[in-house]
């Protein structure tokens, strides 16, 4: 079993940076490829990025026009999620997840289908 635990967010300003960890309680942390959702509210929610477990691959659909970069440390077992120019419409609470396979499943991140989710972190930008 895999147990995911997100960190890092936060009440920030308009056009702020913050970096979002999620730490994994597995042992076998390379083994599962990882990304990040959010979900807005009020609206459905919303795949940002996944990384392949190696850390060599990513997949993005570019919905926020290359302004957060997905990274791994699996020394750390840890995800991270960078976030720069941050907008109001930025305002969500970021989950993290974990596919049961170390390459990217590309139709099931988009579907939002993985293995492992955690909690989920808000982060509210503020104008």
């Amino acid at each position: 079993q895999v147990q995911l635990v997100e960190s890092g967010g936060g009440l920030v300003q308009i056009g702020d940076s913050l970096r979002l960890s999620c730490t994994s309680s597995g042992r076998t942390f390379s083994s599962h490829a990882m990304g990040w959702f959010r979900q807005a509210p009020g609206k459905e929610r919303e795949f940002l990025s996944v990384i392949s477990g190696t850390g060599k691959s990513t997949l993005d659909p570019d919905s926020v026009e290359g302004r957060f970069t997905i990274s791994r440390a699996n020394a750390k077992n840890t995800v991270y999620l960078q976030m720069n120019s941050l907008k109001p419409e930025d305002t969500a609470v970021y989950y993290c997840a974990a596919d049961n396979v170390a390459s990217i499943r590309g139709p099931r991140w988009a579907a939002g289908t993985v293995d492992y989710w955690g909690k989920g972190t808000l982060v509210t930008v503020s104008s």
